[in-house]
């Protein structure tokens, strides 16, 4: 390729134009958790040194005392330790929480469904009825979830 040609997409190969980079992500240190599980669900992470600002926000402390509230904490709690998972596969441990986590958050996921209605498009897969567009939705304030 000359250097007056256009560099596109139709190419097929790393050219001239292609900048190249190596990524690098440090993997964590530890393994335990510091932030307690209301701390860990209200920041996002449960781990202090993934707790980094995003353009001045920081999360406040504490999360509601909800059944939404925690199974959103059990689903926070399982994609966490995926994540821990990811970069430490050899972690047997982890690996065993994170299936006691898994099947406590699909059980939750069941009960809350059946008490309160669907909150993926999923939860309807086994109804009569398209009912996914059915009031209350599961952040509804005036939903019945919210009353208890």
């Amino acid at each position: 390729m000359s250097n007056d040609e256009t560099c596109t997409y139709k190419q097929g190969e790393l050219n001239q134009c292609a900048p190249l980079a190596v990524p690098f992500v440090p993997p964590q240190a530890a393994s335990e958790p510091a932030y307690d599980s209301g701390e860990a669900l209200a920041k996002g992470t449960l781990f202090p040194g993934l707790d980094l600002p995003f353009m001045d926000y920081i999360a406040k402390s504490g999360a509601p005392n909800t059944p939404l509230a925690e199974l959103m904490a059990m689903d926070f709690v399982t994609h966490e330790l995926a994540l821990y998972l990811d970069t430490h596969r050899d972690d047997a441990e982890a690996f065993e929480t994170w299936k006691k986590f898994a099947m406590l958050a699909k059980e939750g996921q069941r009960r809350y469904t059946e008490l309160y209605g669907p909150i993926t498009r999923e939860d309807v897969a086994e109804s009569k009825s398209w009912t996914w567009t059915n009031d209350p939705w599961p952040w509804d304030p005036i939903g019945k979830a919210a009353s208890e």
